[in-house]
């Protein structure tokens, strides 16, 4: 068996800072099956999770696994970044009995997925036509902010494994450096994950009531979101406004800076839940808003990814790198 490929069927996760996602993928191209959707805090950790998912199905554990998670994968150690999970893929490999364990960061995943995109798993915002065999560019808000892409090689696509949600937030007018320098006499860095995530689209609303004189209202970014699309709540509608437009800034930058003119797509959470909002807000202008290189954007097109199962797709397809992505942990041959 070739170390770097895998055999179906197979277990795949999509795991973020609130829920995890597990399912079957039972041969090539096929959709996920024995889908379900777990909370995290209710499990004490990924393997039981697992056992979860399993009694509720009642599905037969396959031999090999993939899982995207949300946190930087750079050795056997997993320490999430948005939930207390921490543990060990060789000891978590070996708990459950798998022959091959590969996890990768969750927006690497969903990078993987993106050449298996059809239209119709796509929301064009604005113009621009992809460029065939170009750099195609990845970001997303749920939990956290999730930045991934593709880098074209001879030998196929190379998926990013960074973590650009952690870049410091630009500000573009008065109000938004308002609202950097409230949340930096708050914390020791303003980053785009402050504001662009769940956690960030409360901050953002808090700070708008703050610099408006207007009293704290503990809202969750649900209810902030209701009320904007609702057209509600002013500093709700702001707050939302406000966070499209900050996440066309730093896509632009995403863009500029991995040459992306394949197309930048947009995962997460928070996005595909907006609908017309979002296709209507600052997003595609504050994308394009970049002096000189404004030209250069408008040739890049921009979609909201609307695949419900692309993270669980992706997670696959990392079992079928020609360059090993993530950690792999192996069962020793004598146990194969």
């Amino acid at each position: 068996m070739n170390l770097l490929s895998a055999p179906y069927p197979r277990l795949v996760a999509d795991i973020g800072g609130t829920n995890a996602r597990f399912a079957i993928i039972a041969a090539p191209g096929a959709a996920p099956t024995q889908l379900r959707s777990l909370r995290c805090a209710e499990h004490a950790g990924p393997e039981a999770a697992v056992r979860a998912w399993l009694e509720d199905t009642g599905a037969q554990l396959p031999d090999f696994a993939a899982f995207g998670i949300a946190t930087p994968i750079e050795c056997d150690a997993v320490v999430m970044t948005n939930h207390p999970w921490r543990f060990s893929i060789g000891a978590l490999r070996a708990a459950l009995g798998l022959r091959r364990l590969t996890v990768v960061n969750d927006f690497t995943a969903l990078a993987l997925s993106l050449p298996a995109l059809g239209d119709g798993d796509l929301l064009s915002v604005g113009g621009g036509e992809p460029r065939a065999g170009a750099a195609r560019a990845l970001i997303g808000a749920g939990t956290g902010l999730g930045v991934s892409g593709l880098l074209p090689t001879p030998d196929g696509w190379v998926p990013l494994q960074g973590e650009g949600g952690h870049v410091t937030l630009p500000a573009c007018n008065a109000r938004e450096a308002a609202v950097v320098a409230w949340l930096g006499a708050r914390h020791d860095h303003v980053s785009a994950e402050r504001v662009l995530s769940g956690p960030g689209l409360v901050a953002l609303h808090e700070a708008l009531r703050a610099l408006d004189g207007a009293p704290s209202v503990e809202r969750t970014p649900a209810e902030i979101t209701d009320h904007a699309l609702a057209g509600g709540c002013p500093h709700c509608v702001e707050a939302l406004e406000l966070f499209c437009a900050l996440l066309g800034t730093v896509a632009g930058d995403l863009a500029l800076t991995l040459g992306a003119r394949g197309g930048l797509y947009i995962g997460g959470g928070i996005v595909p839940r907006l609908g017309d909002f979002f296709s209507r807000s600052g997003f595609r202008e504050r994308f394009l808003a970049k002096g000189r290189f404004r030209p250069w954007l408008e040739r890049v097109p921009t979609w909201v990814i609307l695949a419900p199962h692309a993270a669980l797709i992706g997670a696959s397809a990392a079992l079928d790198r020609a360059i090993e992505v993530g950690f792999t942990s192996l069962a020793e041959p004598e146990a194969l």
